[in-house]
């Protein structure tokens, strides 16, 4: 099975992605992540203004098969969150590039983006 993995993101190895522009950055969770978990009922998130740190957990999400937390790509604070998600949590399913992007952070240093997972690597692990 192949998965989409976008070629102007970024990925952890416990497959969450991140779309850098400037000092802001978009994240969320893969296609595979998505396909892995099966169907999504709730998200949890923070609260803007919550401070992240690249490769601890800022959320989780529950599906109808397990429990999974999530794990911040980058450092630093949550300037939006997708509320929509709230509501509609299978955006996660349905869009996992776009709508279903989950936080987006004001990047404390842009640097950290160099030790994460290019799209190729990425590709590697999933198939």
């Amino acid at each position: 099975m192949s998965f989409d993995v976008p070629d102007d993101l970024r990925y952890l190895e416990s497959h969450e992605w991140v779309r850098v522009a400037g000092d802001t950055a978009e994240i969320g969770i893969t296609a595979f992540a998505q396909d892995e978990l099966g169907d999504v009922v709730f998200v949890e998130l923070p609260e803007e203004g919550a401070e992240l740190t690249a490769g601890e957990d800022f959320g989780v999400v529950e599906s109808i098969k397990a429990v999974s937390d999530v794990y911040a790509p980058v450092s630093g604070t949550v300037t939006a969150v997708n509320d929509r998600l709230r509501d509609e949590p299978e955006l996660l399913n349905e869009d996992p590039f776009g709508d279903g992007w989950m936080l987006e952070v004001e990047v404390a240093d842009e640097s950290e983006t160099a030790d994460l997972l290019s799209p190729d690597a990425y590709r590697d692990q999933i198939e």
